[in-house]
């Protein structure tokens, strides 16, 4: 697993989404994705044609894939997305490291992507190991207190069993609960993707596949990320004619 190095790209990423060539060239790459995914065309050969045509480098592309989806996959999450209103009294679970490694990156002055359904994706990767980094316990506590406010009967955390550190992250998320008397449960699961959707529960994730099968979701990532200053958000939403 590729370790995350989020500080370590930041002057990198800062030229790669931060000036406005390159951003230009995302707007435009990504207008042209969402073009060719409304019209059934395949993912991965979408991103590379759009790619070479506005010559991207990986990271790149990485944002550009998060950002995007069809009109119809914007409709289907739109349709199943819960307002923070209906969430008083409601259990819902959480896709673990999804939300808390996005929280995470913000908080250290990494990029976030707005994807075209409002939610804020990173293009951190964690494929088999985690470590926490100094943002890590600010992260959890700014979700609990949000999840609070919000008046949540129950909060689910679900973690990857396989990745490494889950057990000790599963430690450390039980201790910032009893401290603050947030009423967690934290569960670690082989195929924490599948478990969400075969809840048929509320469930907060980012992953495309998730919102597009589950049964209802919640965007806590974007609620917290909204509420934050200083933040590198890039988002080309206001900028590209999507459907109402």
């Amino acid at each position: 697993m590729a370790s995350r190095n989020t500080l370590e790209n930041n002057a990198t990423d800062n030229l790669l989404f931060g000036q406005p060539e390159a951003q230009e060239k995302l707007q435009h790459a990504l207008e042209d994705l969402y073009y060719l995914l409304g019209r059934n065309y395949p993912l991965k050969a979408s991103l590379s044609l759009a790619g070479n045509r506005y010559q991207l480098v990986k990271r790149q592309l990485q944002a550009l894939q998060g950002m995007a989806c069809s009109a119809n996959e914007l409709r289907l999450r739109k349709n199943k997305e819960v307002l923070p209103a209906a969430l008083k009294d409601e259990t819902i679970l959480l896709d673990g490291f999804n939300i808390l490694i996005i929280l995470e990156t913000a908080l250290s002055g990494g990029f976030v992507f707005e994807g075209l359904d409002g939610c804020y994706r990173d293009i951190s990767s964690v494929h088999g190991s985690y470590r926490t980094v100094q943002t890590t316990e600010e992260a959890l506590i700014m979700i609990g207190k949000t999840l609070q406010q919000l008046q949540l009967q129950k909060v689910i955390w679900v973690f990857d069993a396989p990745v490494s550190n889950s057990g000790k992250l599963k430690g450390t998320c039980y201790e910032i609960a009893g401290k603050h008397h947030f009423p967690w449960e934290i569960r670690l699961e082989n195929a924490p993707d599948k478990y969400l959707i075969e809840s048929r529960g509320l469930i907060c994730s980012s992953d495309a596949w998730v919102l597009n099968e589950c049964k209802s979701w919640f965007n806590l990532g974007a609620h917290i990320i909204n509420q934050l200053s200083a933040i590198k958000i890039l988002s080309f939403n206001k900028l590209i004619n999507l459907p109402e």
